[in-house]
């Protein structure tokens, strides 16, 4: 019943790898999904939105312009600290209970968190295996751009807004090589899937080894 993060920056491809995941027998989790629901209209997360970012980030419908939000927070580390605070402790809460709840259904499903943001929010949980779907940015930026009709500022913007890729990668237990086709992406996913005996292993014995290092007082220390 191993439980696997699946991470990457904007256009690398992640969802993508999720798919093929599912069409393995994954159970997906998709984070987007999730918070998408908790920001439904009616929902107390919306309401405490509303709250903080004011009533007319509500549309008449009673749904959340997205699009709005986005742009009073882009740039913001403030005003994006306050929406993370509103919103990750319900997604952690809902994605908790739909792990747990995959796992009673199949003790022996295999569930992968689809997270973009695993490492603002949730790289120390304790995950069986790290995923990294990674391309360079200049990659994505082209992605971007041919693919979802961004200006290259634009899409600059977006990429260099999230957290940098070294930080990814220095949590990955697997990096996915995302930058050239797509068929090679799900060529490289299948092979993961396909290792994840080993892969899971691997990774448990280099956390096993992690910890007694840490624990130890006199490795790495001074005299």
């Amino acid at each position: 019943m191993p439980l696997l993060a699946l991470t990457g920056g904007i256009a690398s491809g992640k969802s993508s790898i999720a798919r093929r995941f599912a069409e393995h027998g994954a159970v997906i989790v998709d984070a987007d999904a999730v918070v998408r629901e908790l920001q439904a209209p009616g929902t107390p997360v919306l309401a405490a939105i509303a709250a903080e970012f004011g009533a007319d980030i509500i549309d008449a419908d009673g749904a959340l312009k997205r699009a709005e939000l986005g742009a009073r927070v882009f740039g913001n580390p403030d005003r994006v600290a306050m929406l993370n605070r509103i919103v990750h402790p319900a997604v952690r809460a809902e994605t908790e209970r739909r792990f747990a709840e995959a796992f009673a259904a199949d003790s022996d499903a295999v569930v992968v968190y689809d997270v973009p943001l695993l490492v603002e929010a949730r790289a120390s949980d304790p995950w069986d295996l790290i995923i990294v779907a990674h391309a360079p940015a200049a990659v994505r930026i082209e992605r971007l751009v041919e693919f979802r009709g961004m200006t290259t500022d634009d899409a600059r913007a977006r990429v260099n807004s999230q957290i940098d890729d070294d930080a990814r990668l220095a949590i990955a237990d697997v990096v996915i090589d995302t930058s050239a086709s797509l068929d090679q992406t799900l060529l490289e996913a299948d092979r993961v899937w396909h290792h994840l005996g080993p892969l899971l292993k691997n990774a448990r014995e280099r956390r096993i080894a992690t910890s007694e290092t840490t624990a130890d007082p006199s490795v790495g220390g001074h005299a």
